[in-house]
């Protein structure tokens, strides 16, 4: 399997995936449901004055309703259409969300995420949208949107990461043995570029690692080596900018006490919420009650970072010990994950 390493610059956005469509300021007020809250907050922190919010959100298979023809046999996504009540649950989130700096998991390609930002979106001011395709057996991607422009983007497919698939996953065979492992779905690094004063010259940029490691429980070896090269990307992005403001995001499929998270924390990444009872309800990020959805901070972004700003922020979710399978989801019901967000003082420190 070639290798493939996808790089998007300033001038190259619209051609790999970064989207600079004008918006009408048309608003739609979020609709209103009953708090079928069981994790997170129920309402958003307030955002204080001259700070902007970064979030992450895995949007749950956000998909349309075209047929994709490479997505065939088991990852055939003609009846993987999100429905319009998914659809508009999600942007409710989204607007309460309020976040300047969004990325997202889970999405089916640019062309969908623009298309749900064209219908239930126009009013959030994301006029900047970075997604590259990886070519994942799902045919998801990582994505971002974005209030302030991005200026770079890249993507690592099939990169190696070292050593090859194991015989067995548990007690069954290994769809992958044999084979290099690489990267399940490459992270996507963004560059966002904030013009604090308004005048036109960027004077911060923020670097957005947005992951979404590969799932299920007999993955661990695989996660654990993809979080070893993305240290190593992270590396040679510091060495580059000793002062270069990081943040790796999204899904990460581990819990803290995993070593695939262990090993941000012991490249120097700062998890905002460690402190926190493990348990405790309202950081849990996914509905199975599992804090799986993270952003990690290095020392340079941490000095930016508002103290306790940290919050998942709840949505409808089937009762404790349900099955997901048998169990009817609620009403206002968006994703299985919910969202995180951070709040930064956009000057560097």
């Amino acid at each position: 399997m070639a290798q493939r390493h996808t790089i998007c610059g300033i001038a190259a956005i619209i051609l790999c995936g970064g989207g600079v469509l004008a918006q009408d300021a048309t608003s739609a007020a979020p609709t209103q449901t009953k708090d079928a809250r069981v994790y997170g907050l129920a309402n958003p922190k307030p955002k204080a004055e001259g700070t902007i919010r970064l979030a992450t959100y895995n949007l749950f298979n956000l998909f349309d309703d075209r047929d994709d023809p490479s997505m065939t046999e088991r990852n055939e996504d003609i009846d993987d259409t999100t429905p319009a009540n998914q659809k508009q649950a999600l942007a409710d989130t989204i607007h309460r969300l309020d976040a300047d700096i969004l990325a997202v998991e889970e999405i089916e390609n640019r062309s969908a995420l623009i298309e749900f930002r064209e219908e239930y979106l126009k009013d959030m001011g994301y006029d900047y949208v970075m997604s590259i395709d990886t070519g994942d057996d799902r045919g998801i991607e990582n994505a971002v949107l974005s209030r302030f422009p991005i200026t770079h983007a890249e993507v690592w497919p099939n990169l190696p990461l070292g050593g090859i698939h194991p015989e067995k996953y548990g007690n069954d065979v290994n769809w992958y043995a044999g084979q290099p492992i690489t990267f399940k779905r490459s992270p996507m690094r963004a560059d966002v570029s904030i013009d604090r004063d308004k005048d036109g010259e960027s004077d911060y940029t923020l670097t957005l690692f947005v992951m979404h490691h590969k799932s299920g429980t007999y993955n661990n070896y695989w996660r654990e080596a993809e979080s070893k090269k993305v240290v190593q990307l992270i590396d040679t992005v510091q060495k580059r900018n000793k002062n270069a403001n990081i943040a790796v995001l999204g899904d990460f499929n581990a819990r803290a006490v995993d070593m695939s998270v262990a090993t941000y924390i012991a490249a120097g990444l700062m998890d905002p919420f460690a402190g926190r009872v493990p348990h405790d309800p309202e950081i849990q990020t996914h509905e199975s009650n599992r804090r799986i959805d993270f952003i990690l901070i290095n020392p340079a972004l941490a000095n930016e970072y508002v103290p306790n700003s940290i919050f998942v922020l709840g949505t409808p979710a089937r009762p404790k010990g349900s099955d997901w399978r048998t169990t009817p989801a609620p009403q206002g019901w968006a994703s299985d994950h919910y969202p995180v967000a951070i709040d930064l003082v956009p000057n560097d420190q």
